[in-house]
């Protein structure tokens, strides 16, 4: 399994969007707080269908508080100040893959100290970013690919 994380996410759409893909791709859910919504929030769960009900997941109130349940040592930041690309990492089961907010991205604080295991998806100038949601498909689904751990049919 891979843990998916949301460092504060503001829009309910995109973390039930984000909920969907883990369900379909046997991930584990993080959102850490605050939180842009609330997680009863029916546009949250509109967003992620009738799949919430599958879904695996845990709010923690802080970063502190989830690298006390998680393990640390395979952690992705995923930044578009990163200067590698996320197909370049050889990915592992247990592994973390950390987004920040949308309107935010991940703050330095998380991605500074460890330059190594920051990735960016690559995408044309014309484009601030890609949406939250379509970022974790992306990573997820590489990572999958890699360990050979594609979700059965």
């Amino acid at each position: 399994m891979l843990h998916i994380v949301l460092h504060q996410p503001e829009i309910p759409f995109n973390t039930g969007s984000v909920g969907r893909t883990c369900v379909a791709a046997c991930c584990k859910l993080w959102l850490v707080r605050p939180l842009g919504f609330r997680v009863d929030d029916r546009s949250l769960r509109r967003a992620g269908l009738d799949y919430w009900q599958h879904l695996e997941w845990e709010v923690v109130d802080d970063w502190e508080a989830l690298t006390k349940r998680l393990p640390m040592d395979r952690v992705w930041y995923f930044t578009k100040k990163a200067s590698r690309h996320y197909h370049q990492v050889e990915y592992a089961l247990g592994d973390v893959l950390v987004f920040g907010s949308e309107t935010r991205g991940l703050p330095d604080s998380l991605i500074l100290p460890t330059p190594e295991q920051s990735l960016r998806i690559p995408i044309r100038p014309e484009v601030r970013s890609l949406n939250l949601s379509n970022s974790v498909a992306i990573a997820a689904y590489e990572a999958l690919r890699q360990i050979d751990a594609m979700p059965p049919e």
